[in-house]
């Protein structure tokens, strides 16, 4: 059985606006192999959730650059992954952020919009980060942005993802007894937690 936990999207929010021109050093930049917007995206959705899905193929994890799933980095990937595409929930079990494609008067701030080419393939994944009259804001890396206007990007066509109540959420199993808890975590988890717990009192984000 899984639970449903909230999706903080005012510190994924924090997380993209502080690094949208810059890059975090826990994580590597892209940029040259094959582009940077999941990773950034992915990364500012972790710090709202602290979540990650670690099957191999189907989830959504990163632990090194060896080591992180397809929908960590790569467009399609994240699509599948976020929107609950059969073949990953079948092999994730959908434990992780889940999401859905959503009409514009539902997005708000730290939902995601991606882009299509003339082709109509989707090449790049952008957070929203605010909103400027009738148009939204974003922050992506490659090309890197922070609060830039929608509406000066070029595109085909775009696709809004939010979860079906129109907000990102996150799915995972029971916490176990806090004995048994500490033992089960992995280490990614654990960083991300101890970072946080740090952070916060810093009045940072990672």
């Amino acid at each position: 059985m899984l639970i449903e936990l909230p999706y903080i999207r005012e510190r994924a929010v924090e997380y993209a606006l502080r690094w949208a021109l810059s890059r975090n050093p826990l994580f590597p930049d892209f940029a040259g192999i094959g582009g940077d917007c999941t990773n950034f995206v992915s990364q500012a959705i972790l710090a709202g959730s602290c979540v990650m899905n670690d099957t191999l193929d189907f989830g959504w994890y990163y632990f090194s650059p060896e080591n992180r799933a397809p929908a960590w980095t790569g467009v399609q990937f994240f699509y599948n992954f976020i929107t609950g595409n059969p073949e990953y929930l079948r092999e994730n079990g959908g434990e992780g952020q889940f999401g859905a494609e959503a009409p514009t008067t539902m997005i708000e701030p730290g939902d995601v919009v991606q882009l299509a080419n003339e082709q109509g393939t989707y090449y790049h994944t952008l957070m929203i980060t605010g909103r400027e009259g009738d148009d939204f804001l974003v922050s992506a890396h490659t090309d890197d942005a922070r609060n830039r206007p929608l509406i000066n990007l070029p595109l085909r066509d775009r696709s809004f993802l939010a979860h079906p109540r129109y907000a990102l959420a996150t799915r995972k199993r029971p916490l176990l007894p806090p004995t048994a808890r500490r033992t089960r975590l992995s280490p990614a988890k654990l960083r991300c937690r101890r970072h946080f717990a740090s952070t916060a009192k810093r009045g940072t984000v990672i």
